[in-house]
């Protein structure tokens, strides 16, 4: 066999893949063999170890090398124990069962006279101790922390605090060793009994047992650490602990750590080292690096306990001077800091104001990411003018990952902090033009709640959206707002007027306006949403311009739209269509929406590192081409709300269509005869028409039919079939969650009547912030079993809301069985992104 260096030298001389798992290969069967053929040789078992130690640093499988490790702890040679214990750290944890075995070689090491295998042994039981391993050798471990050898006392420290953690009932046998430990004069004693006393501490406090612990216990100790902490820092130069001109840095950030856990919420403790804190502040180096770690060390615990004023604007002032460093960690970390402090002192911070936005210019995305979030956490009543600009001239250059959370929190912090509603909507409509394509629905939504909000700048806001339209077409969140309010406001632009901008003093004539929204469905801009928006904005300007001809050009629009491939759109463009020939009820219908009602709901922005919540105003959905419009036409014209059931189609092979689309399973039945009111998906009997069976009605059928019926009075829906009869779903049903994804939650709620079955399924939208559009319902069931499938009562959700769709199925023969089964297919769109389909198999419980 090859030793280790030449085995290392052979992997690394493969020129293939292949050619190095060869050499692996053959080597782990050598090593295999040599342990089958128990050589008590400890050199060739050592080698062989050692070589599975590289073997495991190249991620193979190496268990078969751990009895071994084992073997190599009993010898008496320190070589054989380091490296047996090096591999029982590496190739064992605690989880093995083989670990118990390793046991009683610990106990007999840590009664050692050689201090370096006690060590080695303190360092093993450190890493890898079980709770079992703790409790049985926890006696020696604190028995060391006595003994006068320094070298051992810090290694017991640190092995004691693997024990407390994995058995914290034992830290009361430790408690007065940790005191003793706080005391001693070795620096390194001192550096581990620190580490270990504050991890006593922060366990203490993350587990709340209250004041009188283990924190009660240390902070008498304050004192001394603070004569200690002087002595390092006023020390002159002393070579053994000398780092870069500092005295023992290390020890020097563990005291202050250790100060800032025994001094939070104590203003006695904190008083007594606020003077230290003020010494190590203004008396550090901060040209070295262990200088600016020192200092980070000492701000953490001033703005952390009960400091005075004075000394917090001290540490603000030394994060603000990290700004300025051309280290780039330097200032990452100062920036992080900021962001926790900026909510202690903001004043402080906002000294710093300059230097931060500085920061967003920088070459470093992570620098500008938490410049950025800083910058929108120092927005205030006062300064909202100066950032907004400063923001919006970084959005103008921002990289696109940056364009979706600044444009959201621009407009949070408009609507917060506008200083009045002239600048909100400026301020707004700039970040339109910029990043139009990135912007929230939430955002537009506010927006335009503005606009229907202030009539006083309702004549300017639509002529200024106007005119930024016709400028750019390509930002899609432009275009909405500006096709919502043209619609809603065109006779406002028509009539003229005089502004300030010279943009806003020209002459809008109808044809300019009818001309712009042809050119925008024209281009390739002109997503679905953006006609969805146009085709209804061209219908209510049927009602705001009087010239003939161009109210001929939109009708002949609203006709070419009634065969269009969208189901929304080609539904809309009927029911407009068919209004033309109702005069008072057009003219009813498509006055002036009332301004939206305003509500206040948690709304998540901030940096990605950390959400925070703030309340801010919010209006409802105002898309006017969704089913919410249909709840309007309702109450205007008078008749009921039953939604209109649509034809289904009985075709013999509808089950084998259904079979294949859903998933192949034959034992499914056709798809659910729909009540699909407007506004609800109904695209599942098109999806059959082309592979033969009963033909599928004609896409613009059914939307005319409704309308019709909806227009002529005819409002009752049709009944249901004999054979499923309604049996009510109460509140006190339990719900089952049948799909819970990205934030859309579906439950069903089953109500059983004999041979017949209710459920009601219930869409929630879970998620902080998104929109889920265009949410439907398919279903298929046993073919021994008869689906009825209503429409959904709204397919767009914001955060937060609900939907319904009932479902009622009976038995064709025979009776229910105990538990339904349904396959389910949900469609739903989250905020801009295309349609997603999930396919999901539900048995009752």
């Amino acid at each position: 066999m090859a030793s280790l260096k030449q085995f290392i030298r052979n992997v690394r001389s493969a020129k293939t893949i292949a050619d190095e798992r060869a050499v692996i290969q053959k080597e782990s069967a050598a090593i295999r063999a040599s342990f089958r053929e128990e050589s008590h040789d400890s050199n060739i078992r050592r080698n062989n170890v050692a070589k599975l130690l590289y073997l495991f640093t190249l991620g193979e499988r190496t268990h078969f090398g751990q009895i071994e490790c084992l073997k190599l702890l009993a010898s008496h040679r320190f070589a054989d124990k380091r490296l047996g214990y090096l591999g029982t750290m590496l190739l064992l944890d605690e989880n093995q069962e083989v670990l118990t075995l390793v046991t009683n070689s610990l106990k007999n090491d840590l009664n050692h006279s050689n201090q370096y295998i006690v060590g080695l042994a303190l360092c093993a039981l450190g890493n890898i101790a079980s709770i079992e391993m703790s409790r049985d050798l926890f006696p020696e471990v604190e028995n060391l922390m006595s003994t006068a050898n320094p070298y051992i006392r810090r290694k017991a420290a640190i092995c004691a605090m693997r024990i407390c953690r994995k058995v914290p009932d034992l830290h009361e046998h430790f408690l007065e060793k940790a005191k003793t430990l706080l005391g001693d004069r070795n620096h390194g004693v001192l550096l581990c009994g620190l580490t270990f006393a504050t991890d006593l501490c922060e366990a203490e406090e993350e587990e709340e047992e209250g004041p009188e612990g283990v924190i009660e216990m240390f902070r008498p100790l304050a004192g001394g650490l603070v004569r200690a902490l002087k002595g390092l820092t006023t020390s002159g130069y002393a070579p053994e602990h000398d780092v870069s001109g500092i005295t023992d840095p290390f020890l020097q950030v563990k005291i202050l750590r250790f100060l800032r856990v025994l001094a939070r919420g104590d203003a006695a403790t904190s008083e007594m080292i606020n003077d230290i804190l003020a010494q190590v502040a203004t008396n550090t180096d901060s040209s070295k690096n262990v200088g600016n770690a020192i200092l980070y060390e000492a701000v953490l615990t001033i703005l952390d306990i009960e400091a005075d004023s004075g000394l917090r604007v001290l540490g603000v002032n030394i994060l603000g001077k990290f700004l300025s460093n051309k280290d780039n960690n330097i200032r990452y970390v100062a920036l992080n800091t900021l962001n926790k402090v900026v909510a202690i002192e903001p004043n402080a911070v906002q000294r710093h104001r300059n230097t931060i936005l500085e920061c967003l210019r920088d070459p470093d995305i992570s620098i500008r990411r938490r410049a950025l979030d800083l910058s929108f956490m120092l927005i205030n009543e006062d300064n909202v003018r100066v950032l907004i600009r400063e923001l919006l001239a970084f959005l103008e250059v921002a990289d696109n990952e940056f364009k979706p959370s600044m444009t959201t929190q621009i407009g949070i912090a408009a609507d917060r902090f506008a200083p009045n509603k002239r600048w909100h909507m400026d301020t707004i409509l700039r970040v339109l033009k910029l990043a139009g394509n990135y912007v929230k629905e939430q955002i537009l939504s506010s927006f335009v709640r503005l606009i229907a909000t202030t009539p006083e700048l309702q004549a300017y806001a639509v002529r200024k959206l106007y005119s930024s339209l016709k400028e750019d077409i390509s930002q899609e969140g432009l275009t909405l707002a500006a096709t919502w309010s043209i619609g809603e406001y065109a006779d406002s632009l028509l009539q003229g007027g005089q502004f300030e901008e010279e943009e806003l003093a020209k002459e809008v004539r109808e044809s300019d306006i009818v001309d712009l929204f042809t050119n925008i469905l024209n281009s390739t801009y002109a997503t679905q949403t953006v006609i969805e928006y146009i085709t209804t904005a061209i219908m209510k300007l049927t009602v705001r311009m009087s010239d003939p001809a161009q109210i001929e050009r939109l009708r002949l629009f609203l006709t070419s739209r009634t065969s269009d491939l969208s189901v929304e759109i080609q539904q809309r463009a009927v029911e407009y269509t068919n209004l033309f020939g109702y005069d008072q009820i057009r003219r009813g219908v498509l006055e002036r929406m009332p301004p939206p009602e305003i509500r206040e709901e948690q709304r998540v922005f901030g940096a990605p590192a950390k959400k925070r919540q703030s309340k801010v105003l919010r209006s409802k959905p105002t898309k006017v081409s969704k089913p919410a419009e249909h709840d309007l036409l309702l109450d205007l014209v008078g008749g009921s709300d039953e939604p209109v059931t649509s034809p289904s189609s009985t075709g013999g092979n509808t089950a084998d269509l259904l079979a294949d689309i859903l998933g192949g399973d034959s034992g499914m039945s056709s798809p659910a005869p729909t009540q699909n009111p407007m506004g609800s998906n109904n695209g599942l009997m098109d999806m059959f028409s082309s592979n033969g069976g009963s033909p599928a009605p004609q896409p613009a059928q059914q939307p005319s039919s409704a309308s019709m019926d909806l227009l002529g009075g005819g409002m009752g829906a049709s009944a249901p079939s004999p054979s499923i009869s309604p049996a009510p779903v109460s509140a006190s049903t339990p719900a089952h969650t049948a799909m819970n994804k990205n934030g859309l939650v579906l439950t069903l709620q089953v109500q059983r009547s004999g041979n017949n079955a209710q459920i009601l399924a219930r869409f929630r939208n879970d998620s902080n912030f998104d929109r889920f559009t265009n949410v439907g319902l398919q279903a298929a069931v046993p073919k021994s079993q008869r689906l009825q499938l209503s429409g959904i009562s709204k397919a767009d959700l914001e955060s937060g809301e609900e939907a319904t769709q009932t479902l009622r199925i009976a038995a064709v023969t025979g009776s229910l069985p105990a538990k339904l089964r349904l396959r389910l297919r949900v469609t739903s769109a989250q905020d801009t992104a295309a349609p997603v389909t999930d396919q999901v198999d539900w048995s009752e419980l």
